[in-house]
């Protein structure tokens, strides 16, 4: 039975709001309950964007090319409007199963199945699985692979691997803070892109959706994305407060002169002397729609963790 304080105050609410509360959740004060004082309470990430034009602008083609060779391509350069409110309603209901994200949303069902994630955001569910854990295979980008050290600074990575460090901790598997610091599973994912190996970002999404739910201190992530899906299964979004993501927002030359790089010669250098990526790599002028290129099946793996231990300092992870 419903508690008649909560009630009266549900009513009052639902009055302020114009009704919105039962409309977002089809009456069910259950969820209403649910959102008011847990989904509510938290913070959805701020998005950043990457535009893969500004790079080829700014002779960033090796970092441009790795990014779309793990077909992120569409993920990341994703903008528009978002929907804060509906996101929150969406993580309120957001259930897993299967393969696939199951929410509801202003009475639509949304089953956010890899189909569905391959028209929204370009990715497959193909590529190896990583788990979090300490990762054997990634010790080979450390200096000391006895030394017994859990997290590793930015600073020390050269220009091309800092700015895939960055979209990796800002739009990839965002947080709301500690940005400068990675962690482990931040340090094998930049391995894995510097070094063209395929990951399931679809896997490594959901699993990080997990986190962000459980833990406490974690933001709401992929605003962008989720009001995306929004769209793709037709929520009535009118009357609802959308937002607009800001030019600051946006990942530019600014950025990376804040990162400690200059532009010296039409290249970005570091104050050590490192150069991008040569700017001769083969970015293509192939379409860059990557939903709409066909590639083989790729073998799905699980990468296990492991008892190896991190070190101080990684060497450079580039492949070029």
């Amino acid at each position: 039975m419903t508690n008649p304080q909560f009630a009266r105050r549900m009513k009052t609410i639902a009055v302020r709001s114009g009704g919105k509360l039962e409309s977002w959740f089809s009456e069910e004060s259950e969820l209403i309950d649910k959102y008011l004082h847990e989904t509510s309470r938290k913070i959805a990430n701020t998005p950043k964007l990457v535009s893969f034009t500004l790079m080829k602008q700014q002779n960033l083609t090796a970092v441009r090319s790795l990014l779309k060779e793990q077909r992120l391509k569409i993920f990341i350069e994703l903008s528009g409007n978002i929907y804060p409110d509906l996101v929150k309603v969406f993580y309120t209901n957001l259930q897993f199963n299967g393969d696939s994200l199951v929410s509801h949303v202003k009475g639509v069902n949304m089953v956010i199945t890899n189909d569905v994630w391959a028209v929204v955001t370009g990715m497959k569910f193909s590529g190896v699985r990583i788990n979090r854990g300490k990762m054997q295979f990634y010790k080979n980008c450390l200096n000391n692979p006895l030394s017994k050290v859990r997290n590793f600074l930015v600073g020390g990575l050269k220009l091309d691997e800092r700015l895939i460090a960055f979209i990796v901790s800002w739009i990839i598997t965002p947080r709301g803070s500690n940005h400068s610091t990675l962690s482990e599973e931040d340090l094998l994912l930049i391995y894995c892109i510097m070094n063209k190996v395929k990951i399931n970002w679809i896997h490594t999404i959901k699993d990080h959706i997990q986190k962000a739910i459980r833990l406490s201190d974690f933001h709401y992530p992929y605003a962008i994305s989720v009001s995306k899906f929004l769209h793709y299964f037709e929520v009535d979004i009118e009357e609802e407060l959308a937002e607009i993501i800001k030019p600051s927002s946006e990942i530019n030359s600014g950025s990376l002169s804040k990162m400690g790089f200059s532009k010296i010669g039409g290249r970005w250098v570091s104050k050590d002397g490192d150069q991008a990526g040569p700017s001769g790599t083969n970015d293509g002028d192939a379409p860059e729609d990557a939903a709409t290129q066909e590639e083989p099946a790729v073998e799905t793996h699980e990468v296990g963790p492991s008892d190896g231990y991190m070190g101080e300092r990684m060497t450079s992870m580039s492949p070029f």
